[in-house]
């Protein structure tokens, strides 16, 4: 890959959610790469019933100065409502998602509820089993534990990497004190950060905060 065009990565902010009495977030990340333009999750783009309760603030892609058009490829971290409700937006682009997650998505109604979201007419999914290299320096990465099938971003710098995590991580605290098996899978990589889907700005190892 050309040393003038680094991997770049640009959280977009789509959403806040009330949880606990509080808003909370809700970002999409751009990665450009030379070969191509990766969009992770795609965050949601109408209100639900089933979604009520957390009193979504929606500012979603479509209403964005944002060209849909660039994006080539969308991966989900998991397919949970606020990750995957703006998937019909990108019908006829490849969706790469874990096979563990897209089967668990589609069975299982009480944690995945709005299903017309996950299986939106034109969608397609490309299920992938395991680690993938998606393009030169950028990898699928199993993180088990928000759900069985969630995945992470994984972009090597040619150093410390840095991590696309959607929910291995709601908030700092659980990389703080890690209990899941993507979390500890995620640190043992020795991330220079990790972008989440819920944090305004990246987590960074304490060491590089100091």
């Amino acid at each position: 890959m050309s040393a003038s065009r680094p991997i770049t990565i640009t959280p977009i902010f789509v959403a806040d959610l009330l949880v606990e009495g509080e808003r909370m977030p809700v970002y999409v990340h751009v990665i450009d790469h030379p070969d191509a333009r990766i969009l992770v999750d795609t965050g949601m783009t109408e209100l639900h019933p089933m979604a009520a309760d957390l009193n979504p603030c929606l500012h979603p892609l479509n209403k964005q100065n944002f060209d849909l058009g660039s994006v080539d490829i969308v991966v989900n971290t998991h397919l949970h409502a606020d990750h995957c409700g703006g998937n019909h937006l990108f019908a006829g682009k490849p969706i790469y998602v874990q096979r563990r997650e897209l089967d668990d998505a589609r069975s299982n109604k009480d944690e995945y509820p709005i299903r017309e979201w996950i299986d939106a007419a034109g969608v397609e999914y490309i299920p992938v089993d395991g680690e993938l290299e998606l393009l030169p320096g950028l990898r699928l990465v199993p993180a088990p534990g928000h759900t069985d099938g969630m995945q992470v971003v994984v972009v090597d710098t040619g150093e410390r990497p840095i991590v696309v995590g959607g929910d291995v991580a709601v908030w700092f605290g659980e990389l703080e004190e890690p209990h899941s098996e993507g979390q500890l899978r995620v640190l043992a990589m020795n991330p220079q950060l990790i972008w989440l889907a819920h944090e305004h700005e990246p987590w960074r190892p304490r060491t590089v905060q100091a």
